[in-house]
C-alpha cells in the first residue's frame, strides 16, 4: 500500500549491500510522491558499513536530504526494536517546505559570542524557521550550552531530537547527514514553509502535593519555599501522600519549575521536571540539578512507570485536541534509554501509545543519551523523557 506523505520500516539483518538496495527501493515505492528528508538510524553493528549503508539509501530510496544517527535500540511505526536492532528509514514528503541542514561542533560552542555568530555558521537566518530537528553527540559536545545558543539565536523555534548512543561499554556514536559520518558534533535540519513541527515532550512524572513559590534561592541550591525551610516544604508533601503513594514516591521524587509564570493555571508539560540531587535537613536547603531562581513557582514530582504512562496519555490527548484536523505527514520519536521495556515491563509502550492516539502514521526514532526539546518557549536537554516531533501542515503566519 502506498502513502502519499511517509514511510518507515526497520531492517533487521546484516550488511548486505544488494538487499539494503532492494530494502531502500522497495520502502521510496510506497510513497507516492518525491521524497523531500529522510531520516536514517543505525545500530552500533553498522558502524564499519556506516559510509555504505549511508550512500545506498540515498542513491536507491532518492533521497535529497538524509540525517540521522546510530543508537543501540530503535523505533518504526509501532514498534521498539530495543534489542537486536538494525536499521530504521522512514522517507517523508513536506508539502511546500523549506529545509536547510546545518552541521555544529564543540568548538563552535566555544567561539560563539551571539546569535548572529550562529545565523552566519548556520547560513540560516532565524526568518522562515518554524522549528528545528537535530541528532548530536553525547560524549563530545557541551549539549546544553549548545541549546542555550541556539535558543537565543533562533527564538520561539522548538529544537526536538536526541542524543546518539552506541555500544553500552564504548564512549563512541556517529552522527550522519547526507554521506558524511561524524563521531563528535551534531546536525540540525531548519524545517520552514509549508510544514510546522509540532513537539511532545512526555518527561514521565506526575505532580504531587501543591504548586509553591521559591522565596531563596542561590546557584543550584533552594534554601526557602513559601518562606520555609525547603527540605520542610518537600517532608510535608511526602507525609501527606496515602500510604501506597509514599510507597511509589520512594526514591523516585524530583521537582518540576515552572517555565512560563505568565499562566493563569499550570498543568503537564509547563514544568522542567529536575533532579533532587541533595538535601541538607538542618539547614533545609534542597540541590537540584537546574538553576532556580526567586519567585519562580514549583512543585514537586514523583517518576515511575504509572506516572511515565499517565503523563504520555495525557499530553497525547491534548495533543490531539490541539492538531484538531491538520494533517500529520510523519513524526520522529526519541526515547531516553531508561524508558522501553525496563521502565514499562511491556514492549513498545510509547511508539505504540502514539500511534493508537494519532495515528497511524510513519514514525521513526531511537532510544538517547539525552532527549532534546521545548518546555514552554525554550529548548532543553532531558532525561527520562519521549521526545516527539511531528511534521504537520504549517498554519499562515499572521501578515
Amino acid at each position: 500500500m502506498t502513502s502519499p506523505f511517509a514511510v518507515a520500516a526497520h531492517w533487521s539483518g546484516a550488511f548486505d549491500e544488494a538487499g539494503l538496495r532492494a530494502w531502500a527501493e522497495g520502502l521510496r515505492a510506497q510513497l507516492s510522491n518525491p521524497v523531500s528528508l529522510g531520516l536514517v538510524f543505525l545500530a552500533p553493528k553498522f558502524f564499519p558499513h556506516a559510509a555504505s549503508v549511508l550512500e545506498i539509501l540515498r542513491v536507491h530510496a532518492q533521497v535529497p536530504l538524509l540525517a540521522g544517527c546510530s543508537s543501540a535500540s530503535l523505533i518504526a511505526n509501532a514498534q521498539e526494536i530495543e534489542d537486536e536492532a538494525g536499521i530504521a528509514l522512514a522517507l517523508y514528503h513536506f508539502p511546500g517546505a523549506t529545509l536547510r541542514a546545518a552541521r555544529f561542533t564543540q568548538e563552535q560552542v566555544e567561539e560563539a559570542s551571539s546569535a548572529p555568530y550562529w545565523h552566519s555558521e548556520a547560513g540560516i537566518e532565524p526568518a522562515g524557521v518554524n522549528g528545528w530537528l537535530a541528532f548530536a553527540d553525547p560524549f563530545h559536545l557541551d549539549a546544553e550550552s549548545w541549546i542555550t545558543q541556539w535558543n537565543e539565536a533562533w527564538p520561539g523555534a522548538p529544537i526536538v531530537g536526541g542524543l546518539a548512543s552506541g555500544p553500552w561499554n564504548e564512549r563512541a556514536t556517529q552522527v550522519y547527514l547526507n554521506g558524511e559520518v561524524f563521531d563528535t558534533g551534531g546536525i540540525g535540519i531548519a524545517i520552514g514553509g509549508g510544514v510546522a513541527l509540532v513537539s511532545l515532550i512526555s518527561q514521565g512524572c506526575t505532580p504531587i502535593g501543591e504548586t509553591w513559590t521559591v522565596t531563596g534561592a542561590e546557584r543550584n541550591f533552594i534554601r526557602t519555599i513559601g518562606n520555609r525551610p525547603a527540605y520542610q516544604v518537600l517532608m510535608d508533601t511526602f507525609n501527606a501522600l496515602p500510604p501506597a503513594e509514599q510507597a511509589k514516591a520512594q526514591s523516585n521524587l524530583f521537582i518540576g519549575l515552572v517555565t512560563n509564570e505568565y499562566l493563569e493555571e499550570f498543568h503537564r508539560g509547563d514544568f522542567l521536571v529536575r533532579n533532587l540531587v541533595g538535601a541538607d535537613p538542618p539547614s533545609g536547603t534542597l540541590a537540584i540539578g537546574a538553576l532556580p531562581r526567586a519567585g519562580q513557582t514549583v512543585q514537586f514530582q514523583r517518576r515511575d512507570a504509572q506516572a511515565a504512562n499517565e503523563d504520555l496519555a495525557e499530553l497525547l490527548m491534548r495533543l490531539k485536541t490541539r492538531l484538531g484536523t491538520r494533517p500529520i505527514y510523519g513524526g520522529c520519536l526519541c526515547c531516553c534509554n531508561g524508558r522501553g521495556e525496563r521502565l514499562f515491563g511491556e514492549p513498545s509502550h510509547d511508539a505504540r501509545a502514539i500511534q493508537e492516539m494519532l495515528g497511524p502514521f510513519a514514525l521513526a526514532g531511537f532510544f538517547c543519551n539525552g532527549e532534546i526539546g521545548p518546555v514552554g518557549e525554550q529548548n532543553f536537554l532531558h532525561g527520562y523523557t519521549a521526545s516527539l516531533a511531528l511534521f504537520v501542515k504549517a498554519i499562515p503566519r499572521e501578515p
